[in-house]
């Protein structure tokens, strides 16, 4: 699984990456991602914009995330779903795991460091990036467990978690809900599962589970992310006109089972190996994904709270206003002991 490409029109790498398909999978060996064994990682768009002055991502806007501080990546390249608006290319998606030789969590750890200075090491030579903004980028202090692939296929999860927390690294890991014993072991920071469709038929003609028990799996992880007390939970919904933008009284049933913090809808986007899949009329405008999200919000009451991002088409449903992470707000001992800014 996959965090799905963000703006049209917004200067996003990820997109401009995804739009340009060959005749090769996009997977680890490509020069496309940068990797450390079965470890990846890939600019995205958003953090390089960031450092330019040029906007940041909605995680910033919604959660409080520094994009230009970002790490987007994966311990493992490799996913149980076939989804329908992947811009990855699926030939290269295999998801047996017999062949991998893992490596421990702390080397996922520096990995993930070190790919993310070398991918950004270019900007300190670019006039158009401050000095400051590029020290920072250097230290990273969040990571998006997301880049590819399902990150809870890697049987050392929870621990990369930990691991991450240990450097005082934020973690947003976004998963398919196809490993519920695994995401009741994770913590990280903020707990994304994507639920692609309020219903099993729906789910089998946009996800393409290799799995036959995969909707049921999902349904078990929405009861595990109900018991989580001490992790922010995300309901995430790529929506596609025409396929899944349908029934928002079942997604919001679906929803309130898992009991989560947040919702977010978001547009699909027609970008790399999906265009060969659906046409460009699935993506739906902002007004669209925000309609929707205003219907299914009225089977939430909850949820009062509506927030919208119209560069990244993404619509957001909480319980309150103020929907930051505590800890990444301005002057608190997170940032005071950040080695960049707290000096």
């Amino acid at each position: 699984m996959s965090d799905v490409a963000d703006a049209t029109g917004a200067g996003s790498g990820t997109d401009g990456d995804a739009a340009a398909r060959d005749d090769g999978p996009k997977q680890v060996s490509s020069p496309d991602y940068h990797s450390v064994n079965h470890t990846a990682a890939q600019t995205c768009g958003w953090t390089a914009n960031a450092l330019r002055g040029e906007g940041k991502c909605y995680k910033n806007i919604f959660y409080g995330i520094e994009s230009h501080r970002c790490i987007q990546m994966t311990p493992v390249v490799r996913c149980n779903e076939r989804c329908v608006f992947c811009w990855r290319d699926h030939q290269g998606h295999a998801y047996e795991l017999d062949d991998v030789e893992w490596d421990d969590p702390e080397a996922v750890v520096d990995a993930s460091l070190s790919l993310q200075r070398k991918l950004l090491s270019g900007f300190g030579g670019n006039d158009e990036v401050p000095r400051e903004a590029f020290d920072e980028a250097m230290e990273p202090r969040h990571v998006a467990i997301s880049l590819d692939g399902e990150p809870s296929l890697y049987p050392y999860l929870p621990e990369l978690i930990d691991a991450f927390h240990d450097r005082d690294i934020t973690t947003f890991l976004v998963s398919n809900g196809t490993r519920p014993k695994v995401l009741a072991e994770c913590d990280p920071t903020q707990l994304y599962v994507s639920v692609d469709a309020p219903e099993r038929h729906t789910f089998d003609q946009v996800v393409r589970a290799m799995e036959d028990d995969a909707w049921e799996t999902l349904v078990e992880t929405l009861d595990v992310l109900a018991e989580k007390d001490d992790t922010r939970t995300v309901l995430r919904t790529t929506l596609l006109q025409g396929e899944n933008m349908h029934s928002p009284d079942w997604y919001a049933g679906l929803f309130q089972r898992a009991d989560p913090d947040f919702v977010e809808l978001k547009a699909y986007m027609h970008v790399g190996h999906s265009q060969d899949r659906l046409d460009r009329s699935t993506m739906p405008d902002h007004e669209d994904v925000v309609a929707f999200a205003e219907a299914v919000g009225e089977h939430m009451p909850e949820h009062p709270v509506l927030k919208e991002v119209p560069a990244s088409r993404v619509a957001l449903l909480a319980r309150d206003q103020d929907t930051w992470v505590p800890k990444l707000r301005k002057g608190s001992e997170f940032w005071a002991r950040d080695s960049v800014v707290g000096e």
